[in-house]
C-alpha cells in the first residue's frame, strides 16, 4: 500500500531565483533569513539534507545526507500560492494571474455590490491588519464590504464576524469567484473576517480561499482518477478548486496541519496526502516576522521526528514549498525565490539532485511512485533516487 505525504512549507523559498531582478527580488532568501534568527532550529531537516542543498552552505552539512534533496526553480510567470501549487502538481503558468496595482475596475466592483448587495470600501493594494485598522469602523457603521488586493492575484474581502458571519462571507466569495473570471480571472478570492473594537479589531482563523479552477489536469486529478485517496490538508483543496481530492481536513495554522497530517499517517489509505502549512506566510512572512517565521520552523522541524516515525516501509516523504517571503527584506510580498525539495523513505536512496528547472519534477516523480497516469510536466526522480532491491 503504497503512501505519498507532501508537506508544503508556504513560502519557505531557499534563494533568489535567477530571474528575481524582473520580480524585484534581488536578495531575497527566505531560509538564510530566519537562520539569523536565535529561535531557529532545523536539526531534523538538516539530518535530512537540508544543508547539502545548492546554495544552503550556511546550514550544517557534516553529516550525510540520509535523503534525497534539490533546489527547484519555478517555471510560471509567477510567485504565488496558486500557481506554485499548481507547478508542484504538474502545471506550469506560461503567463501571469492578473493583478492589480491600482485596484479592481469598476466593472468588477459594480457587478460585485449588485450580486452582494453591498457597498465596496477600499479597492486598492493594502496590508491586510492595516486595512481593517483603516476600514473597520466605516465597515461596520455602513455595512460596506472592505475589498482590497496585493501584489499577488488576490481579491480580498474582510468584514467582521458579528456584521457578516463567515458563511455569508463565503457566499460573498463565490460571488466574486464567479465574477472573476477570463480576462479577470485572478487566482483568489479570499475570506478574511475579523472580530473586535476599534482600534483593536484582529483577523480570526476564519479565513477561506476560492481559486480559480487549474486550467489542465494536475496531479490531484491522476491520483483520484485511478482510483486513489487524494487527502487534502489545509487550504490544499481551496488552490485546487476542490478537483481531484476526495477526502479534506480543513486547519486554521500549523498545529491543526501537523495533527491533521498525523491523523492521515495512522490510516489506511492508498494515494496521496497533500498538507500546506500555511502560518509560516501568512502569519510570518507577509508580517515580517524573522523571529516568528523561525520558530515556526523550529516547531515542524521538533515535531517531524515523532511523525517519520509512523512512516510505514512504502511511504514517501516529500517536503518542499511554494515560493518564498522574505520575512526579512524591504517589502511584504511574497519572493522570487527557489524552493527546497527533500524525499525520504525506505526505499529512497540518499542524493543530491542538484538544482531542476521546474517544481512540477515534484508532480511527475509523486505520479510515478504511485504507479498512476500522468500527462503534466515535469520530469520524475523517481528512477533516480529509487534504491534497488537487494538481490
Amino acid at each position: 500500500m503504497k503512501r505519498v505525504f507532501l508537506f508544503v512549507l508556504d513560502s519557505c523559498g531557499i534563494g533568489e531565483a535567477p530571474d528575481a531582478a524582473a520580480f524585484g527580488d534581488v536578495g531575497s532568501h527566505t531560509l538564510r533569513r530566519i537562520s539569523a534568527s536565535p529561535a531557529f532550529c532545523a536539526d531534523t531537516l538538516c539530518h535530512l539534507g537540508l544543508g547539502h542543498i545548492d546554495g544552503q552552505e550556511y546550514l550544517p552539512a557534516d553529516a550525510p545526507l540520509t535523503a534525497a534533496v534539490a533546489r527547484l526553480t519555478e517555471r510560471s510567470a509567477g510567485k504565488d500560492t496558486t500557481i506554485g501549487h499548481w507547478e508542484l502538481a504538474g502545471v506550469v503558468s506560461p503567463q501571469p494571474l492578473p493583478t492589480y496595482p491600482e485596484g479592481f475596475p469598476a466593472s468588477v466592483l459594480e457587478a460585485f455590490s449588485a450580486a452582494t448587495g453591498r457597498g465596496v470600501l477600499c479597492n486598492r493594494p493594502y496590508s491586510g491588519t492595516q486595512v481593517i485598522a483603516d476600514y473597520g469602523v466605516e465597515h461596520l457603521e455602513t455595512g460596506s464590504l472592505i475589498v482590497y488586493t496585493s501584489a499577488d492575484s488576490v481579491f480580498q474581502i474582510a468584514a467582521h464576524e458579528e456584521l457578516v458571519p463567515p458563511e455569508e462571507l463565503y457566499r460573498y466569495c463565490r460571488i466574486a469567484r464567479d465574477i472573476l473570471q477570463g480576462e479577470h480571472g485572478v487566482g483568489r478570492v479570499i475570506a478574511r473576517p475579523f472580530v473586535g473594537q476599534s482600534p483593536h479589531f484582529t483577523r480570526t482563523a476564519n479565513r477561506r480561499d476560492f481559486s480559480l479552477m487549474p486550467p489542465a489536469p494536475t496531479l490531484l486529478d491522476a491520483v483520484s482518477a485511478a482510483g486513489q485517496t487524494v487527502w487534502a490538508v489545509g487550504k490544499i483543496s481551496d488552490i485546487f478548486a476542490g478537483r481531484g481530492v476526495t477526502r479534506t481536513t480543513l486547519t486554521h495554522g500549523n498545529g491543526e496541519g501537523m495533527d491533521a497530517a498525523m491523523e492521515a499517517v495512522k490510516s489506511p489509505f492508498c494515494g496521496l496526502c497533500f498538507i500546506n502549512l500555511v502560518d509560516f506566510d501568512t502569519l510570518y512572512g507577509h508580517r515580517q516576522d524573522v523571529d516568528g517565521y523561525a520558530g515556526a520552523l523550529a516547531a515542524f522541524d521538533r515535531w517531524l521526528p515523532g511523525f517519520i516515525q509512523q512512516l510505514q516501509p512504502e511511504d514517501l516523504l516529500v517536503i518542499t514549498a511554494d515560493h518564498g517571503c522574505d520575512p526579512g527584506d524591504s517589502h511584504t510580498d511574497h519572493t522570487r525565490e527557489y524552493v527546497p525539495l527533500l524525499l525520504w523513505g525506505q526505499t529512497v536512496r540518499a542524493v543530491n539532485l542538484g538544482t531542476r528547472p521546474t517544481f512540477a519534477d515534484v508532480g511527475a516523480t509523486v505520479a510515478e511512485y504511485l504507479n498512476v497516469p500522468y500527462a503534466g510536466a515535469g520530469e520524475s526522480l523517481w528512477p533516480a533516487i529509487r534504491k534497488e532491491p537487494l538481490v
